[in-house]
């Protein structure tokens, strides 16, 4: 579904990645882990056409993505649920959702989309009239989460879904992030939260200093004596 190839990008004169290649199959969940500065977030950023790569190649469902506009590549079903929620906090928490139903293919099946979140989301159907701005970090991030599934991803990409969270709220994080997956979903999921990523995953990459450095089953990265001194203390 997304391929990946030897992908190079960074900021001005700064290059972050160098020779990045991953892929994510239909119906998986995929985690990229790693460390802060590791170029997650950048890696994630490239292949949503918000900045530059410069060199390698992104396709998804067979079509080039390099070079697209990021509406461009929202429209094809790939969508990103940004670190830090970014939620609209002077609108409602409906208004947030019905924003994420924007892209023109999502309009048509607005309703009934809506009515399917709400299913997988019980909390949020409690909180629609609230102002976003108003509820808690872990609702908030419910809230971004069921705005990006309002787009009808055909790749759902979550980025720190966990940051800033209890430990208690990150372990229902993690449910949801399961639950989504469960309805059919593709995720790609960037976490520093290596343990619990790499239980629900199916596969995973391991990204250091711009360069992947290890991939295999999530289980077999939780195995893995480098992984388990570098992110689980053992």
């Amino acid at each position: 579904m997304l391929k990946l190839r030897d992908i190079c990008a960074g900021y001005g004169k700064s290059e972050v990645l160098r020779g990045v290649s991953l892929d994510v199959r239909q119906g998986e969940v995929v985690t990229l882990v790693g460390a802060n500065g590791a170029g997650k977030t950048t890696t994630l950023k490239a292949l949503c056409g918000l900045i530059p790569t410069t060199g390698g190649s992104v396709e998804f469902g067979g079509e080039k993505l390099s070079g697209k506009a990021p509406h461009e590549i929202v429209e094809l079903g790939v969508i990103m649920v940004p670190e830090g929620r970014q939620l609209f906090s002077f609108l409602t928490v409906q208004e947030n959702l019905l924003m994420g139903a924007y892209k023109h293919s999502a309009r048509r099946a607005r309703d009934q989309r809506l009515a399917e979140v709400l299913q997988i989301f019980p909390r949020v159907k409690e909180r629609l009239p609230q102002l976003a701005g108003s509820l808690s970090g872990g609702e908030q991030q419910m809230v971004a989460i069921a705005r990006g599934m309002m787009a009808g991803p055909k790749l759902l990409i979550m980025d720190e879904p966990s940051l800033g969270l209890s430990p208690l709220l990150v372990e229902q994080m993690f449910e949801v992030v399961r639950l989504v997956a469960s309805r059919g979903t593709t995720v790609l999921l960037v976490e520093q939260n290596v343990f619990h990523t790499l239980k629900l995953a199916d596969r995973g990459y391991v990204l250091e200093n711009g360069t992947i450095t290890l991939t295999g089953t999530g289980t077999e990265l939780l195995a893995n004596p480098h992984v388990r001194r570098a992110y689980l203390g053992h």
